[in-house]
């Protein structure tokens, strides 16, 4: 189901052709607890059923909800006004009228550069998909910074989370553990 859509950018209008439900970029699951992860270079990220060590996002599903996770970068092309690959998160889970978009990381770091990239790569994979008709079927819409190094919410993003509210709609959450409401 490949959409074509129109985003206008500065005063250009550019035609882009996204598909966000590639059957090649999807895993399911109805299973209580599953993971994402990120393991392979090069290669998309999955979901996971099995192996929670490779788990750098835990998914909570207490109600079994039919889940599908859908990988974005390395598996669906965004590409800028110049023609290049724009920055892109790992993936989106959804369900009912639910989604989750995900930027999967594994960094110990002393600073919160992780942090930042993560939203850069959520910003920019949520200007494709707001442009897109597929997104109208969400009502709630959030995003996450997961990493496996720093597990717990990020207090003193607060802000930040305020701010990527109000610039595009999705609530914003800086942890790996993922409930599913």
């Amino acid at each position: 189901m490949q959409r074509t859509i129109c985003k206008t950018i500065g005063n250009s209008a550019r035609n882009m052709s996204v598909d966000f439900s590639k059957a090649e970029c999807q895993d399911n699951s109805k299973k209580h607890l599953f993971g994402l992860c990120d393991d392979r270079p090069g290669q998309r990220a999955y979901l996971d059923e099995v192996d929670g060590g490779k788990w750098i996002a835990v998914v909570v599903n207490d109600y079994r909800y039919e889940t599908t996770f859908t990988a974005v970068d390395h598996c669906i092309d965004l590409q800028r006004d110049d023609g290049n690959l724009a920055k892109r998160c790992d993936g989106f889970l959804s369900y009912n009228s639910t989604v989750i978009f995900v930027e999967l990381k594994e960094r110990g770091a002393m600073n919160n550069a992780w942090v930042t990239d993560g939203e850069k790569q959520l910003r920019s994979s949520l200007d494709f998909f707001k442009a897109d008709s597929y997104s109208k079927r969400f009502t709630a819409k959030k995003a996450y910074i997961a990493n496996s190094e720093h597990p717990r919410f990020k207090v003193s993003q607060l802000r930040r989370m305020e701010q990527f509210l109000d610039d595009t709609g999705f609530v914003l959450r800086i942890e790996n553990r993922i409930i599913l409401q």
